[in-house]
């Protein structure tokens, strides 16, 4: 088994039809081992059934019971996963369509690799930009990819986990968990995924930069004046895109 998707929903049945509907372009490539794994927060909109209905499709595996929240329920979906990379697309997330070309890619990687893509961000009203992976080094300042565009080794997740004490950066913390234990950034080519900017990291832009602020400090042990620098600059940068885009 290649790659293990991961998929967190609560309460959002279209966002899981969504997503289950876009896993069709990695269906179809034919030479891609891939399961689908969804943990649901206990839903009653109609999820369930659903799934149920789905009858295995793309090796869905599912369990529906409440949780800790979102990051507590990636942790259900890693102790599931039996591939050798995991994929988090939330309920809603999609894959893009070119997506079969970047997964290919992870046959050549070493299991110490975190590999990371390009994303499609969706701003609504048919916006979109293209959030471009950059070098490693960028975990110093934040993840050098989009969440939804990095494929983490099951081999480091099976020592690492998501840390409930991060509310909104525990995807952070976790990177730069694995970064400063071994596991090098390799970037590979193509669009992996496309998602709607407006999440809670996205809105919650202040507890977004002291949660990272302490995944810095306390992590990546940055000195004090570079983890302010880092913050001041985030943000700034949050701060644009939420004044450009109408995001409160």
């Amino acid at each position: 088994m290649l790659l293990s998707i991961i998929t967190v929903a609560f309460r959002n049945l279209q966002g899981v039809v969504d997503t289950h509907a876009s896993l069709a372009h990695l269906a179809q490539a034919g030479d891609i081992r891939f399961e689908w794994i969804v943990i649901d927060g206990g839903s009653v909109d109609g999820t369930q059934d659903f799934l149920e209905k789905c009858n295995g499709e793309y090796g869905l595996r599912y369990v529906s019971e409440p949780d800790n929240g979102i990051y507590d329920a990636m942790n259900k979906g890693i102790a599931m996963s039996r591939g050798r990379f995991a994929l988090f697309l939330n309920s809603g997330d999609i894959l893009h369509k070119e997506a079969p070309d970047a997964v290919r890619q992870l046959k050549t990687q070493s299991d110490n690799a975190m590999v990371i893509g390009d994303a499609l961000l969706d701003f609504g009203n048919g916006h979109k930009i293209k959030r471009r992976a950059k070098p490693g080094w960028y975990i110093y300042h934040s993840l050098p990819a989009s969440h939804q565009a990095i494929f983490f080794p099951l081999t480091g997740l099976h020592t690492w986990r998501y840390d409930l004490q991060y509310k909104i950066s525990s995807d952070y913390a976790l990177a730069a968990k694995l970064y400063k234990s071994g596991f090098v950034f390799k970037k590979i080519t193509g669009l992996v995924s496309e998602f709607s900017m407006g999440g809670i990291s996205t809105t919650n832009n202040l507890e977004l930069c002291r949660d990272a602020k302490k995944v810095q400090r306390q992590i990546l042990h940055m000195p004090g004046f570079w983890a302010e620098l880092s913050q001041y600059l985030r943000l700034r940068t949050t701060g644009k895109a939420r004044a450009l885009y109408g995001k409160t």
